[in-house]
């Protein structure tokens, strides 16, 4: 099977994102980051240490209804073994949303009670949210908009592309434009991006893409791939993930002129299927895999 290429590109808007970011450090008490729970190792972009700095900061699971719930939790672990506070939420729900406020205050407690003691109770508390593409920033905002009532307001001084949130009293969020970085150097981190759709298929070739998709699928997810595609254990456990594809492909009657099997429109059902949790609750970032985390 042909290696799917190396993802990446060098677009300027990322660039002028990752400048306003910087620019709104002033502005804010502490950094939400986005991640999505079932790739949170490769949907942390690796260069965010050093654009928030020492910036509090609380990583957010979002998806966590999409992703394996033991890995959820392996995750979740090992960000606190790092002393790096997280919670799991999925914003199109809301479940797990009610955690977000008080976590953001536990975190900033010490700020707080030097706040108080200098008579500043009350004072505002200022998040940036920062997250990839497609890892469900505007979704977590907008659930957040709903519960709270908030109100959206355009601030002087603020770079455009970036919005002000008022979270109910005493709370304001700073939403940023998704940004990734501008090389992906561990192929497979491109690839998982593109497994959850973060880079655009129009840049990829989906039939590859959904081959190492499958095969990973074959290595950990056999159960729930099998059930879905009617397929067998014994049948896919040697099988590579063109091979895969096309048994899934004739099993769907997926075919062309001339009985051809149409792997093009298997590839993007698998995809599809997958982005959209059909096949099951799956996480592609093991925390076993990925001791060392990037935040």
């Amino acid at each position: 099977m042909e290696e799917l290429q190396n993802i990446q590109w060098f677009p300027g808007h990322m660039t002028r994102t990752k400048r306003k970011i910087q620019s709104q450090l002033r502005l804010i008490d502490a950094v939400a980051i986005l991640l999505d729970a079932r790739v949170p190792y490769s949907s942390c972009n690796p260069d965010l240490r050093s654009i928030i700095n020492n910036k509090p900061r609380i990583v957010i699971l979002n998806k966590c209804d999409m992703a394996d719930p033991a890995q959820t939790k392996k995750w979740l672990a090992l960000f606190r073994q790092k002393n790096i506070p997280a919670i799991a939420l999925d914003c199109k729900t809301g479940k797990g949303l009610n955690a977000f406020i008080p976590a953001v205050k536990d975190v900033l407690s010490d700020r707080i009670e030097a706040w108080n003691a200098k008579g500043m109770t009350g004072r505002t508390i200022k998040v940036m949210v920062v997250g990839i593409p497609n890892v469900g920033k505007s979704s977590f905002i907008n659930r957040l908009v709903r519960q709270n009532r908030a109100k959206v307001e355009d601030r002087p001084g603020v770079t455009r592309g970036n919005q002000w949130y008022t979270i109910g009293k005493g709370f304001d969020l700073l939403d940023t434009p998704g940004v990734l970085w501008p090389k992906f150097d561990d192929k497979e981190v491109g690839e998982k991006l593109a497994f959850i759709g973060s880079v655009k298929d129009d840049v990829l070739d989906t039939e590859q893409l959904s081959y190492r998709l499958l095969e990973y699928l074959r290595d950990n997810y056999s159960s729930p791939l099998c059930a879905r595609y009617k397929l067998q254990n014994e049948e896919i456990g040697q099988l590579k993930g063109y091979e895969i594809l096309e048994l899934i492909g004739k099993k769907r009657g997926m075919l062309i002129s001339g009985g051809e099997i149409d792997t093009e429109r298997a590839a993007s059902t698998v995809l599809d299927e997958f982005r959209g949790a059909v096949l099951g609750k799956m996480t592609i970032d093991r925390a076993e895999d990925h001791p060392d985390v990037r935040i």
